[in-house]
């Protein structure tokens, strides 16, 4: 990847299966520490695409970050601006803003205080401890989405 092409970590086959554990337990009822099941529509397909997402909370306002980067569920966001997130039979329609670059510095921090154990390895070493500058710095790599419900 050079430096002008978007930031994005596939996902391997261990991933995928937590994934998919996380994703049938959210789809049952059960959250896995706040887990849920976002759905998109594709961009190109028109199709509702399913991934399980961890939405954070800071200052009563919910985000969605993307820990791998520019992922397939971002590019799908951007275009259609917002989606689903679901929890057993529960569903919530929401539109989503892209959070600018410097406001995602709070975000991330937060982000990465609650959930480190499991995406900590996204993050370059950067942590809930590091400086503003170091999480700015990683800043563009973690698109964030404010839900607007």
């Amino acid at each position: 990847m050079n430096a002008t092409e978007p930031r994005y970590i596939k996902p391997q086959s261990a991933t995928n299966t937590f994934n998919t554990i996380v994703g049938r337990l959210t789809k049952l009822g059960i959250s896995v520490y706040g887990s849920r099941v976002l759905a998109v529509k594709g961009r190109k397909s028109g199709e509702w695409r399913t991934t399980p997402v961890n939405p954070l909370r800071v200052d009563g306002v919910r985000y969605l970050v993307a820990p791998r980067g520019n992922t397939q569920w971002v590019r799908n966001m951007r275009a259609a601006g917002g989606g689903r997130l679901r929890l057993g039979r529960k569903t919530e329609d929401f539109k989503a803003t892209e959070v600018p670059l410097e406001p995602r510095v709070p975000i991330l921090r937060a982000y990465l205080k609650k959930w480190k154990w499991e995406v900590g390895a996204f993050f370059d070493g950067v942590g809930p401890d590091s400086t503003d500058a170091e999480l700015l710095a990683i800043a563009p790599d973690h698109p964030v989405f404010k839900i607007d419900a």
